[in-house]
């Protein structure tokens, strides 16, 4: 798959290895319970693993229903059962890192990972929370691993209003969502007419939260 990504001067490790602790991470609270953390550039080498992932992850195309009409999905996803290895050594060592770091607060492991593939700036996702299976009822956490082009997540209360977040991930960057996070905030990756690159999201979630 032939894609062009404008690497970071600030990233320019030989190999792609877990950087800075994860003790180092900035969290803030938000309305109803929910909270945030952000740790920038927690992968360092991210341009090699994009490279790698692009080549090697199983990519797919979706198709859905929206109101009467079938739609393409706008990007490419990939996805990892607990019983499957990731795609990547990095990985594994990023989702044993989180269990561990987190273990206290979530209470059990992180152990699926999802991938998205943001092509171009006409790839997005509408707004949503992870509120299928427990993360519509239970507090949970969703940590999401963001490599290649920066792209703003953008996050508001479920249902809309103020206040808006603006994060902009990429390179390495780690954001983790907890709390109520998932049934009261929603958070997207808007669509944009302004030249951006490729990047990919990994997302890791405990059992049954989707």
């Amino acid at each position: 798959m032939a894609v062009q990504l404008q690497g970071s001067l600030f990233d320019l490790a030989d190999d792609a290895h877990l950087g800075r602790p994860l003790d180092e991470a900035r969290r803030t609270s938000l309305a109803h319970g929910a909270w945030i953390d952000i740790l920038p550039g927690w992968l360092q080498g991210s341009d090699l693993l994009f490279e790698a992932l692009v080549e090697s992850v199983p990519w797919r195309a979706e198709r859905r229903h929206m109101y009467e009409n079938v739609v393409a999905v706008p990007r490419l996803l990939a996805h990892y059962g607990e019983a499957e290895e990731p795609p990547h050594p990095v990985l594994a060592a990023a989702r044993d890192a989180l269990s561990a770091h987190y273990a206290a607060e979530l209470g059990e492991p992180f152990r699926t990972l999802g991938l998205c593939f943001y092509r171009d700036g006409r790839d997005s996702v509408a707004w949503h929370g992870d509120r299928i299976g427990r993360g519509d009822r239970e507090n949970t956490m969703v940590a999401i691993l963001s490599i290649g082009a920066p792209r703003p997540l953008m996050l508001r209360p479920r249902g809309g209003g103020a206040p808006h977040i603006r994060q902009p991930l990429g390179h390495g960057d780690l954001i983790v969502m907890g709390g109520t996070c998932q049934r009261t905030w929603d958070h997207s990756i808007p669509k944009t007419t302004k030249p951006v690159g490729p990047r990919i999201s990994i997302q890791f979630r405990p059992r049954g939260v989707g």
